[in-house]
């Protein structure tokens, strides 16, 4: 007959505790053999837990920890000490990068484990809706006008659009100008995109920026790598956009990094929207039209439409805050036609030698 051993008893019983406790009161009744036959184990085996229920009682039939009193192994107190101090520096960086950036003698399991015991949480994505109020913050301090972004849109790829583009030779690239602070919104349109294009529009944007006399010490034009603004990335020499935001008084143009184009938040929003309020929506008889309409848009964007990102108020209104007694005029400045400005100058005599924008 096959009888089951106290080894497998032990791995497939739930409660050891118990178990034990009827082997040794076995024991106490019938003596030790009798209780190692019955329970199918050795004497030493029920002397073991006889003598520590007998010196521990019940609690002393637990299991108790395998762990060796002295490990060679063991990571050195400083350098424990050290990996936590290293957590609190850099938060949000994990085990793998911080062993790297400070060339720790130790793997990144045995960092994640020294955290663990130290109660340190291991590294989390900040929320999306906490990054973007903390921006939201950083933005709210600027200056105005301090910091803009610029870009443009394709507007082929719109359906609702495209038809009349083609009937009625519409602007086919939008060129889109923000102030990042408060929103502020200024529009140019033309038939291609081009750094010619992309520079007049910045020399029509700083001619009223100066005219109305609200530019801050420093000037931050941001925009992408787009040949645009950048010209030939063979180039050794600034575009011609870049000197014209230079000519600013202390007039930085700043590119976002390859590819980072959530840098470009701001005006990639304002595509979106104009995509959905405007361009899906409205019809479009000629280029005057568009024109007209475009401009409308553009009011209704800077003086009446609230923004729920930005405390619910208007650009107008949170303008207003930073600039009491910012010209209003400012704000309805209208949509360019950069097509019309550029023939404009090429067809135009020179006025007092070679300008290339007088008055917009």
């Amino acid at each position: 007959m096959c009888h089951i051993t106290y080894g497998q008893q032990m791995r497939n019983c739930k409660d050891k505790q118990q178990h034990r406790y009827q082997m040794v009161q076995y024991a106490m009744a019938h003596r030790v053999k009798p209780a190692a036959r019955a329970f199918h184990t050795s004497p030493q085996v029920v002397r073991k837990w006889l003598a520590r229920f007998q010196q521990y009682g019940y609690q002393g039939l637990a299991d108790r920890s395998r762990r060796p009193h002295h490990s060679p192994r063991t990571t050195p107190q400083h350098l424990q000490q050290q990996v936590v101090a290293l957590k609190e520096k850099y938060k949000r960086l994990g085990a793998e990068q911080i062993k790297t950036l400070e060339n720790l003698p130790l793997s990144s399991r045995t960092i994640r484990r020294i955290w663990r015991k130290h109660n340190l949480s291991s590294r989390k994505r900040r929320k999306k809706y906490l990054t973007k109020n903390n921006l939201r913050q950083v933005k709210k301090q600027y200056q105005l006008f301090q910091v803009c972004c610029e870009d443009t849109k394709d507007l082929k790829d719109i359906p609702e659009y495209w038809p009349a583009m083609k009937q009625h030779n519409l602007p086919q690239v939008q060129y889109t100008f923000r102030e990042v602070s408060t929103g502020i919104l200024f529009l140019g349109f033309a038939n291609e995109r081009s750094l010619t294009h992309a520079t007049l529009f910045a020399q029509y944007i700083n001619y009223w920026l100066r005219k109305f006399d609200v530019l801050p010490e420093n000037v931050v034009r941001q925009t992408d790598n787009g040949s645009e603004y950048c010209g030939s990335w063979k180039s050794k020499q600034p575009s011609s956009y870049t000197l014209a935001i230079e000519s600013l008084p202390n007039g930085r143009h700043q590119t976002i990094f390859p590819g980072a184009h959530r840098m470009q938040a701001d005006v990639e929003t304002v595509h979106n929207l104009m995509e959905a309020e405007f361009y899906e929506i409205e019809t479009f008889a000629d280029r005057q039209d568009f024109l007209k309409k475009s401009y409308s848009y553009q009011l209704f964007f800077n003086l009446e439409r609230p923004n729920t990102y930005k405390e619910n108020k208007t650009p107008w209104q949170l303008a207003k805050e930073k600039v009491p007694n910012l010209d209003k005029r400012l704000l309805m400045i209208p949509p360019v036609d950069l097509d019309a400005m550029l023939e404009n100058i090429l067809f135009s005599p020179a006025i007092g030698g070679n300008n290339l924008l007088t008055d917009p």
